[in-house]
């Protein structure tokens, strides 16, 4: 039996130098010499983004009581007949008109929401329907500077619309 434990032992000897399958091979172990270094981290900081509040604030122009008297005004106007920009501000700083200043009249007539073009085209219609006009005598009524004082473009969209 001696013998059987020695040969026990020098087999577990021998098979610590012979090739044994003893599963998968583990990851070769770090030392500080061979640890790769990981890349530089630069830590940047992201400005945090406005609040529903904050960004209202931001894009809402503060208005004074006149800008803000000039928009209602506008507003009166445009609701029953129709005005090409330079009309509006015409018609509210006029001392015969509103007499808003004329900064006050401007910033009504850039902030109330209107689609010129279509201002164009109502005032093209109500032109034909007090007196006839030939598709040029309208358009350069609609664009005049005595006249109504739409832009070109305005004024052949607005004729256009109306039929002519």
């Amino acid at each position: 039996m001696g013998g059987d434990n020695a040969t026990k032992l020098s087999a577990g000897a021998n098979s610590s130098t012979s090739p044994v399958d003893n599963g998968p091979t583990p990851d070769p172990v770090v030392t500080p010499k061979n640890k790769p270094t990981p890349p530089a981290v630069t830590k940047t900081t992201v400005p945090p983004k406005p609040t529903v509040a904050e960004s209202n604030e931001v894009t809402k122009p503060a208005m004074t009581a006149g800008q803000e008297q000039a928009i209602g005004k506008a507003e009166d106007y445009l609701s029953f007949t129709a005005f090409s920009r330079k009309g509006l501000i015409r018609q509210l700083s006029s001392e015969a008109g509103e007499g808003f200043s004329v900064a006050d009249a401007t910033f009504a007539a850039d902030h109330v929401k209107v689609d010129w073009n279509e201002q164009a085209a109502k005032k093209a219609k109500e032109y034909l329907q007090m007196t006839h006009f030939s598709r040029k005598g309208l358009i350069n009524q609609l664009e005049s500077s005595a006249g109504e004082g739409f832009t070109h473009a305005q004024a052949v969209y607005g004729v256009t619309k109306a039929g002519l």
